[in-house]
């Protein structure tokens, strides 16, 4: 009996953890910037690594990015790709900076998260499959309806210049 609920109990932790369920993530995309995981982890702060590289969620309200509102770009903290701009930014008052428009359909991939239980829209970088956060369909009304709830260590901000 314990050797069953030992075996049950390993296909269960490895089946939920498996690599086959971070490839389904993204497909078979590719993305322009390739890199081993050993140079990111080299590359990124420990938090970036772990929310870029292996879809982990910061803590709500940790982001300095938060209080950004200067002109600027947001771009990816592992490749510079730009994502958004400090116009398409608004208070969501969910603790992430939240946006309701990228750049461009261009800079963003949409992939499906089930990491919760139920499918989310997952939001990755186009350059380097880095992940960002999540989309919603709960943002300004008066825009796009969309709320784009991005890690801010995903992120980096570059202001416009005068």
């Amino acid at each position: 009996m314990k050797k069953l609920i030992l075996v049950l109990l390993a296909v269960v932790t490895f089946s939920c953890n498996g690599n086959a369920q971070k490839k389904e993530q993204k497909g078979d995309v590719a993305f322009k910037i390739e890199k081993s995981d050993a140079d990111w982890k080299s590359e990124l702060s420990p938090e970036a690594y772990q929310v870029l590289r292996h879809a982990a969620t910061e803590p709500p309200f940790s982001s300095d990015l938060n209080k950004i509102k200067e002109p600027g770009t947001f771009v990816c903290a592992a490749c510079g790709n730009e994502l958004y701009t400090t116009a398409r930014k608004f208070e969501s008052g969910t603790g992430w900076p939240s946006f309701d428009k990228p750049v461009s359909d261009d800079a963003l991939y949409i992939g499906s998260d089930k990491k919760l239980g139920y499918a989310r829209d997952e939001v990755i970088c186009a350059d380097c499959g880095g992940h960002l956060g999540h989309v919603f369909n709960d943002g300004p009304r008066e825009t796009t309806g969309k709320r784009y709830c991005m890690n801010g260590v995903a992120m980096e901000f570059k202001p416009s210049k005068k």
